[in-house]
């Protein structure tokens, strides 16, 4: 399919359990355009070095902020000189995620979660190093809009706001090859990270569930994901995605009758033993959804001792 569509696959490693992302080359009339960049690292430095060598790069379109999408970003526009796309909501959050006024606040967050204050720190710490992996920050000239449309390889694709994952995600949709560039919206073995990071839209989970049924609305035969192989049939796989929401909601109401801090809610959610990283993403996830719940009126949050503690409301 990739190769129909003149696009070319680019796996870089990453340090994690999630430990590959897929970026995206492809040739046009007047040069190259990437999707993606990687880590900062030396591993990607090193596979981004051999591929654009004798390559004319004009373009470097970023479908979201996070790291592995973003990081490198900066760098290969300093060796290419390429223009940057990127949405301007994500864009915002690229320039704030990493700083010193967002890491400061980090601590009182994580205790207002409840977490002990050992993990709390280390928690911190994980986000801070993330900084050196993130810079340079690009220049970003070029906006990615919702409707507009995009040259990438043999096609034109149409750019669709599709927040949940982060506020200003977008995917990229061809309706002659009835083609999506997923990103990391839609994965085909595990479910996006839907995660409320202190910052940003109060109720990424609604945005999530929302962007999913524009998609299923599209009736997607070809899914190209950022994670994973790209597969057939998006709304197949849309369904089992918001069936593993709603048990998890529903999970969550059940527990929530004792009344639960973010991190007692968390360690129920996630009872295996987690890595700092993960650590931070499962306690991002676990607001995600006791936010989404408080807001639909489903369940309460009390300030107890500086503390938030949910309850169920029925």
């Amino acid at each position: 399919m990739l190769d129909k569509l003149g696009i070319k696959r680019i796996t870089l490693a990453l340090p994690f359990r999630l430990n590959h992302v897929h970026c995206f080359i492809a040739e046009e009339a007047d040069g190259y355009k990437i999707l993606d960049a990687g880590l900062h690292n030396t591993t990607t430095e090193k596979i981004w070095e051999k591929e654009i060598e004798g390559k004319q790069i004009t373009d470097i379109i970023v479908s979201h902020y996070h790291p592995d999408h973003f990081g490198y970003a900066g760098k290969l526009q300093e060796r290419t000189n390429a223009r940057i796309w990127m949405s301007e909501i994500d864009l915002q959050a690229a320039l704030q995620a990493w700083e010193q006024p967002f890491l400061e606040k980090l601590w009182e967050n994580y205790y207002r979660a409840g977490i002990p204050e050992e993990k709390s720190r280390a928690l911190t710490q994980n986000t801070a190093a993330f900084a050196p992996l993130v810079t340079p920050y690009p220049k970003v000239e070029n906006i990615l809009k919702e409707g507009e449309t995009i040259q990438f390889g043999k096609y034109v694709y149409e750019i669709i706001h599709t927040p949940g994952h982060s506020d200003g995600l977008v995917t990229f949709y061809n309706q002659e090859k009835n083609v999506l560039l997923s990103t990391d919206h839609v994965l085909p073995r595990i479910t996006p990270n839907i995660s409320y990071w202190f910052h940003g839209d109060p109720n990424p989970l609604e945005n999530y569930l929302n962007s999913l049924e524009k998609i299923k609305k599209l009736d997607v035969e070809w899914v190209i994901p950022s994670h994973g192989d790209p597969f057939q049939n998006a709304s197949k796989r849309i369904q089992e995605i918001e069936t593993h929401h709603k048990e998890r909601l529903n999970s969550l109401k059940e527990m929530l009758k004792t009344g639960l801090t973010v991190y007692e809610t968390m360690e129920k959610l996630f009872p295996k033993k987690l890595a700092v990283h993960d650590t931070r993403f499962a306690v991002g996830e676990t607001v995600a959804h006791l936010e989404y719940l408080r807001l639909a009126g489903e369940c309460t949050r009390e300030l107890t001792d500086g503390v938030y503690m949910y309850h169920v409301t029925n």
